[in-house]
């Protein structure tokens, strides 16, 4: 089966095709779409952009679209960057300067508590199934690593002494919010395979 996934970022590409690796699936990136749609996650939700991602990308292509949207929800700023983490720091904002906000807004705080949580939209056939995966952690002092992407450098997963982009790929899959909404929809994606 080829699936499509609704982004351009290749560090999530790499993720999503390694979490995914054992199921008879071809991931093919909007990058290598030809007219892929840019669309624009303007919804309140996780769950809202991730469905209007996968519709977009399948209404595009016909194949069965598979988008997320994550976010990185901090108890200390009322649950912010949330829907907005990939643009906390303006529009164009990289991601070193989403990271050098937050440590700028959490200058001082006793309480670093956050959770990354990760939202799945799966649409064939005009049906959307959805699927969660939610890390709990804090957010560290500094940066420390330079592996992963995104706020990988800050969020310290709960239990761990490293950070995400600290570990090597495969413990980071085992335990990270992606990692965990990917295996709910493995498991769904085994179970729709075998019945066909």
């Amino acid at each position: 089966m080829r699936i499509v996934l609704a982004t351009r970022n290749s560090g999530k590409v790499a993720e999503l095709r390694a979490l995914l690796a054992d199921l008879p699936v071809e991931l093919v990136s909007a990058v290598e779409v030809a007219g892929a749609p840019e669309v624009e996650e303007d919804a309140p939700t996780l769950e809202g952009n991730a469905r209007k991602k996968a519709l977009a990308l399948h209404a595009h292509t016909g194949l069965p679209a598979l988008a997320d949207d994550t976010g990185l929800e901090v108890d200390a700023l009322g649950g912010a960057p949330g829907v907005h983490s990939a643009r906390f720091a303006g529009p164009d904002a990289d991601d070193m300067a989403n990271r050098a906000r937050l440590l700028r807004d959490l200058a001082g705080a006793d309480d670093r508590a956050a959770r990354f949580r990760t939202v799945l939209a799966f649409v064939e056939g005009g049906e959307v199934s959805f699927s969660e995966g939610i890390c709990e952690g804090h957010i560290t002092e500094a940066e420390c690593g330079i592996g992963g992407f995104g706020y990988d450098a800050l969020f310290q997963p709960e239990g761990e002494t490293q950070t995400f982009a600290e570990m090597p790929s495969d413990a980071k899959n085992a335990i990270s919010h992606r990692g965990r909404a990917l295996a709910g929809f493995a498991e769904f994606l085994r179970a729709r395979l075998t019945a066909s």
